[in-house]
């Protein structure tokens, strides 16, 4: 049965699963959302015997129904391929008997490879399948990681442009000396004064901008996103929740139909929707623990009700979760509202004049699947610390937020139920703040002696996407105001 997407803000706009990847956003500014969740239909004892990309076929062809068999099969081989230095893709580690599915095992060395190395594909084959005949644009703000393997996937793919805006001193060194060397003819980096919300949100007006899609048009571009309001970055996400379990059940670690918590490190929200999708499809997952920062405004909304924006921007040392404007958040609201289009737009309409909206108690009833809490600086810096001393394994500071957020649950719960942390990012890739929470003695080393040293204290070889930019020439240094984004796209596009 073809499954159609809907915008979270229009009863009356439907699109093919291929539409809605090539556009990005709704044209009223909603974010693409399935008619229905389609329930698994492989039993998870068969998908217990299966590789990664056969995982990965039995649920994304649930969602992305009109892609033939032999497209879906080709874009999945040409993404979880060599690329990946693991034959799992995303490895679970046993450490003291908690799960840590590693999503960094990929070209950037962070979790956004999982969706990012198949998005291109998928984009490519919807543009053949829809007719385009537009150069594609790839238009998207990152908080560090988004940005890197979004131009790695697309980098030099023809019929795509890229541009990649990031906030300037907000990304860690590794981050943006990953984005500014990225190779690609058809790639541009940017970095602007301001922070990751006010890029985001400069993104999505660009894209709402009627004027500006004509002028393009007539150009012969058209604008899509990578980010995670792309349905096309978010339904590769729900696989990996899906195989995680898979493995679980083939290594005995739990029983067919045994339920599992699974716990996400959260800033845009997408990678903890995409686990909540998989638990709507018949996963056996019990809680999901949401897990935040200093900015920690989806735990006040898990605990109050209210989504409330106005408050001080705090930079961490987990930057890729320095967000207040979470914005997948929007289709977890469309559900609970019971798929209502108009009762989400208002709460949308509320966050964009008042920066706040506060859901019905019929509404938070709905939320009881979920459990918010957050880390603070201090506490990561100590849990990567006693985890290292404890087990010798090393972890970074986004997954360091979720470990110490699960250590809170239990310990508020006593649920010792089997549970799986999303690992999000190697440590390799906010090397400065791991070393400075292991011994503060590293904190007068260079970026690239703390490379070597984790190297050595982990016995985990240096990755491939640092070694790289070891010696990369700087290829891009434009930064600009968040007012002049416009103009600098039309720049890089010569229009």
């Amino acid at each position: 049965m073809n499954l159609l997407y809907q915008s979270t803000r229009s009863e009356d706009v439907k699109v093919t699963a291929s539409q809605a990847i090539l556009k990005g956003l709704a044209d009223d500014g909603g974010l693409f959302v399935p008619e229905r969740i389609p329930a698994l239909d492989v039993p998870v004892a068969k998908l217990a015997e299966m590789s990664y990309q056969e995982v990965a076929y039995e649920v994304m062809k649930l969602f992305l129904t009109d892609f033939t068999e032999e497209e879906l099969k080709s874009c999945i081989a040409k993404a979880y391929d060599e690329k990946f230095d693991t034959k799992e893709i995303a490895p679970l580690a046993d450490v003291d008997g908690v799960y840590y599915l590693e999503l960094f095992h990929g070209a950037t060395i962070a979790f956004k490879d999982m969706a990012l190395s198949i998005l291109p594909h998928l984009l490519t084959t919807a543009a053949g399948k829809n007719q385009v005949d537009r150069e594609i644009v790839i238009l998207t703000a990152t908080s560090g990681d988004t940005g890197k393997a979004a131009m790695a996937g697309f980098a030099d793919v023809p019929g795509t442009r890229i541009v990649v805006f990031y906030p300037k001193g907000g990304v860690s060194p590794i981050q943006e000396k990953q984005m500014l060397t990225q190779k690609g003819d058809n790639t541009f980096v940017v970095g602007i004064k301001g922070n990751f919300d006010q890029a985001q949100s400069a993104v999505k007006a660009l894209f709402n901008d009627k004027a500006l899609a004509a002028e393009l048009a007539d150009k012969g571009f058209q604008f899509s996103s990578a980010n995670s309001i792309n349905i096309g970055r978010l339904v590769p996400q729900i696989v990996y929740y899906v195989y995680a379990y898979a493995r679980l059940l083939a290594q005995g670690k739990i029983a067919e139909g045994e339920m599992i918590n699974v716990t996400v490190p959260t800033g845009n929200f997408g990678n903890i929707l995409a686990a909540y999708y998989a638990k709507q499809m018949g996963l056996p997952i019990a809680k999901l623990i949401c897990a935040s920062n200093d900015n920690k405004v989806l735990f006040d909304f898990f605990c109050t009700g209210t989504y409330d924006k106005n408050r001080e921007f705090i930079l961490t040392t987990s930057p890729s979760m320095d967000i207040l404007i979470s914005s997948n958040l929007e289709r977890l609201i469309y559900r609970i509202a019971g798929a209502d289009a108009g009762k989400n737009k208002a709460l949308m309409e509320s966050l964009a004049k008042e920066g706040s909206y506060s859901i019905t108690p019929e509404m938070k009833a709905q939320l009881s699947d979920f459990y918010g809490n957050f880390a603070d600086e201090r506490e990561v810096a100590a849990i990567i610390k006693k985890t290292y001393k404890d087990t010798g394994y090393i972890m970074d500071t986004h997954t360091a937020v979720a470990a110490k957020v699960y250590s809170k649950y239990v310990d508020q719960t006593g649920d010792r139920t089997p549970t799986v942390i999303a690992s999000t990012a190697s440590p390799y890739k906010f090397t400065r703040s791991v070393m400075n929470a292991i011994d503060l003695q590293y904190n007068t080393w260079s970026d690239f002696e703390l490379v070597d040293e984790l190297s050595r204290i982990s016995g985990v070889r240096v990755p491939n996407a640092i070694e790289e930019i070891r010696t990369a020439p700087i290829r891009h240094n434009t930064v600009c105001e968040v007012e002049e984004m416009e103009a600098v796209v039309k720049r890089f596009l010569g229009v």
